[in-house]
């Protein structure tokens, strides 16, 4: 019954844990998280005993379910340097709260003059291309470097690549046709709507 992005502290054989509706593929999932770092290992132990049943597995995150919901990563695709609205976040900010809260101001300026770049979603022409953006891939107009890709994968049930861009503003408008410089040459890309599968998060809220 725990709503999507909701959480609950419950008690998992008198493990205290923090049990959250998140996760970092856009699909149903759940956190926990230890309220003791002692019992890692205890909590390992019983979930994964718990789970033999259903044949449970530990696997790494998906990227590519990550990119394809639209979820970004600090540190790659947003950085201190960025703001919520050049990544598509702006929704998450109330101005109009009473209450003043760090950045309030700073905000309200960049709101109100616009963003000067912003990340965008791409799809790749193509093959697929295999390996994830182990580099930030130039991205190019007319022959000239004008900003650079942030993650990269090829998504089977889209059949397409698709990427995370940093592009000025005058080339963030959906349709505008880019030129990728990739490892083994360029490719064409096309800016589209992100998140690519799934926009009102109806899979994860279900």
């Amino acid at each position: 019954d725990l709503g999507y992005y909701y959480f609950m502290s419950k008690k998992i054989d008198g493990i205290p844990v923090v049990i959250t509706r998140t996760g970092w593929t856009a699909e149903v999932g759940y956190e926990i998280y230890l309220t003791d770092g002692r019992r890692g290992v205890e909590l390992w132990d019983r979930i994964m005993e718990a789970g033999k049943k259903y044949d449970i597995r530990p696997i790494a995150p998906s990227e590519i379910r990550r990119i394809e919901g639209g979820i970004l990563n600090y540190g790659s695709d947003m950085t201190l340097e960025n703001n919520p609205y050049e990544v598509g976040l702006g929704w998450l900010v109330d101005l109009n709260k009473k209450a003043d809260f760090v950045g309030k101001k700073a905000l309200a300026k960049i709101k109100k003059e616009g963003v000067k770049r912003k990340l965008v979603g791409v799809e790749i022409e193509g093959p697929q291309i295999h390996p994830w953006a182990t580099e930030f891939w130039d991205v190019k107009k007319n022959d000239k470097k004008v900003g650079h890709l942030t993650a990269l994968t090829y998504s089977p049930r889209l059949e397409k690549n698709i990427a995370y861009a940093w592009v000025p503003i005058r080339l963030a408008k959906l349709g505008t046709r880019l030129t990728i410089a990739t490892s083994a040459g360029e490719r064409a890309a096309t800016v589209v709507k992100k998140p690519f599968v799934d926009p009102k998060k109806s899979i994860p809220k279900s």
